[in-house]
């Protein structure tokens, strides 16, 4: 315990440090160790994807990373300081749009900087609001509700709202699963250029090969309960699908991802994990 205080105390070069993570859960009345001696270090502005197929333990990384669940040892610390709960130093995407449906557009995302904390009057919240709101192409319909909206749109309505919070970290868990390939394409470009552009520290969860690697900065690749690999991505933002496939660097990172991702499928089909 006293060297893990010694390290909370100690000023880091990075802005999210996981050491020696572990984490079960009851299962069929059986305790399930869904993650083991995690260790990661991620510095601050830098675009983290963690890739794994599903059962890999890699949503309940990013559920520590929020606060919603709590390590049972090892520790996650955020500027130096242990992740005790939610808060609004990290803002959260999920896969779900988890929108207000009784809030328009501009409202989901006025709700997110009212959630900040930030002491603004009200026409910084509407000018604020309305920027993020036009960030993600949305200015004509931010005074729609979520149930006038496609799913592209309402996941744009998640990510401004996040964007929104103002908070230096980012937390993604695989926002884009449920949208038609164009839409994807669209909304990983989107992510990619607001993250650079307002300085992101992100940990975005996805099993998509391609998507991770048009994101990354470097790829984590997840086996049940452990990190099995971690890849850096060269290749300089910012990134055009069109113009990275079937360049070297492209095809050599994607090969060797491939290899290690579905080496990993196999071991878990072997094992009987539900995929």
């Amino acid at each position: 315990m006293a060297e893990l205080q010694e390290r909370a105390e100690a000023k880091s070069e990075y802005k999210i440090e996981i050491h020696d993570v572990f984490f079960d859960y009851v299962q069929n009345k059986s305790k399930f160790a869904a993650l083991k001696e995690i260790n990661l270090n991620i510095k601050e502005g830098e675009f983290i994807c963690v890739l794994g197929s599903s059962g890999c333990g890699k949503s309940t990384l990013l559920s520590l990373l929020s606060g919603l669940n709590h390590a049972k040892s090892g520790e996650i610390l955020l500027d130096g300081k242990k992740i005790e709960g939610p808060g609004t130093d990290r803002a959260v995407v999920f896969q779900q749009y988890s929108l207000f449906p009784w809030l328009t557009v501009k409202g989901n995302v006025l709700f997110g900087i009212k959630q900040s904390g930030r002491k603004l009057g009200r026409k910084e919240r509407s000018d604020l609001a309305d920027k993020y709101v036009e960030s993600v192409g949305l200015s004509g319909a931010k005074d729609r509700y979520p149930s006038q909206l496609s799913g592209g749109m309402k996941q744009r309505v998640a990510v401004a709202r996040a964007l929104a919070l103002e908070s230096d970290v980012l937390l993604l868990d695989e926002p884009f699963g449920a949208i038609d390939p164009k839409l994807r394409l669209e909304l990983q470009e989107l992510v990619s250029k607001l993250c650079t552009e307002h300085h992101k520290t992100v940990v975005f969860i996805t099993h998509d090969v391609d998507e991770a690697i048009l994101l990354a900065d470097r790829i984590v690749v997840m086996e049940p309960g452990r990190i099995k690999s971690i890849h850096k991505v060269k290749l300089p933002h910012p990134r055009v699908r069109e113009e990275l496939v079937g360049t070297s660097e492209y095809e050599k990172l994607h090969r060797q991802l491939i290899m290690a991702f579905y080496d990993q499928v196999e071991e878990q089909i072997d094992a009987g994990v539900a995929l």
